[in-house]
């Protein structure tokens, strides 16, 4: 078992993180029952209650399934996890994972449209000014990262104008997993000449308050640096 002791006693957060990586690295498969508490409190370094309230986390969010006077076993990720787990599949160990990134990139531009097309019904005053504030501070970037963050932060406000709670808390997961890699993969998207133009046109269009042409700028946004990156997670995974 290539658990490792835990050194911060007082926190079972480490345990919890550990003991996840095993289930989605596989480690721990589907089906298999995860070692007792006493065995993996003595190979963690750690109390029992440590173990135990991390292990009654991950039952929690569904990963593991926890039977009074029996085993507890391990279930299938894919099957029963939510999208709070997305940001640990994309970043581990340091690195990341190519294909769950790839999913996030489609993801983006499947979704996107639809709540741009919601922010042009829903916008309320003072939405347009805000959003030109963004794009203006986009176009003037030359910092690969900072731009992103910037795409990032004008989201974030189409997302609040669309005024649906499943919308932000599918944004709220898709940032939060994407984010950490900013640094990686904002290099891989170049400078993207017109985008700012592009952005332009959108917000023009949510101002009008018309979902179809929204939608279809909203899609003129996001397929650039989509097809950018997809091209760049190809090249890398060739190599």
């Amino acid at each position: 078992m290539p658990l490792q002791p835990v050194h911060r006693r007082s926190v079972p957060d480490e345990v919890f993180d550990q003991v996840l990586g095993e289930v989605v690295a596989g480690r721990f498969g589907a089906g298999e029952a995860l070692p007792s508490e006493r065995r993996l409190a003595e190979v963690l370094g750690v109390s029992r209650p440590a173990v135990r309230e991390a292990l009654q986390r991950m039952a929690q969010t569904r990963l593991l399934e926890v039977r009074h006077g029996g085993a507890t076993t391990v279930r299938d990720f894919q099957r029963y996890a939510g999208l709070d787990l997305l940001p640990t599949l994309l970043v581990r160990d340091g690195s990341v994972d190519l294909a769950v990134a790839r999913s996030v990139v489609e993801a983006r531009l499947l979704i996107g449209p639809g709540v741009a097309a919601l922010a042009a019904q829903r916008r309320t005053p003072g939405l347009i000014d805000r959003l030109a504030e963004v794009v203006d501070a986009y176009d003037a970037c030359d910092e690969a990262v900072e731009t992103q963050r910037l795409a990032l932060g004008y989201w974030d406000l189409v997302v609040d104008a669309a005024d649906s709670v499943t919308f932000r808390l599918l944004f709220n997961s898709l940032r939060a997993a994407y984010e950490p890699a900013l640094a990686v993969l904002a290099p891989l998207l170049g400078s993207e000449p017109g985008r700012a133009g592009a952005y332009r046109v959108l917000t023009a269009a949510i101002g009008e308050g018309d979902p179809d042409t929204t939608r279809a700028a909203a899609e003129r946004v996001l397929r650039t640096s989509t097809d950018a990156l997809l091209t760049a997670l190809d090249a890398v995974e060739a190599r």
